[in-house]
């Protein structure tokens, strides 16, 4: 993208370690994530497992900078919790899309390709092609 935008990346996890050290991998192996906004929204408020509403709002709200927001998950009910806010509409930043990777890998891959000022569709792509990565 020409324009100075760049995708914001997302990553709701069920433990706020896990998202915030997911956040620090993806950035560092994308070289301190060559400028790319990402936010780890792992737990609830109260610091405990689970996951937030209101802190993947805030976190999409956060790495937004008009190219999309590309929201990456652990499991199931942050899944749940994510579609609920797409669901509302006015909840997460327009153009946000919860995008189907490996959490991890996915997180990696979507924080490079990003850093190289792809749109949301290729980095959406990028992530979700994780699922290929064998480690056989």
């Amino acid at each position: 993208m020409s324009d100075g935008k760049r995708v914001g990346i997302v990553l709701v996890s069920h433990s706020a370690a896990v998202a915030a050290s997911v956040a620090e991998l993806a950035r560092g192996l994308a070289g301190a994530g060559a400028g790319v906004p990402v936010a780890p929204a792992g737990g609830t408020e109260d610091g405990g497992l689970g996951t937030s509403a209101e802190l993947i709002s805030a976190a999409a709200a956060s790495v937004d900078r008009g190219a999309g927001v590309a929201v990456l998950t652990d499991l199931g009910s942050a899944v749940l919790t994510v579609k609920a806010l797409l669901a509302e509409g006015d909840e997460l930043p327009a153009d946000t899309r919860l995008v189907d990777a490996p959490f991890v890998e996915g997180a990696v891959a979507a924080v490079v390709t990003a850093s190289t000022g792809a749109d949301l569709a290729a980095v959406a792509a990028a992530a979700s092609e994780a699922y290929t990565y064998r480690k056989e």
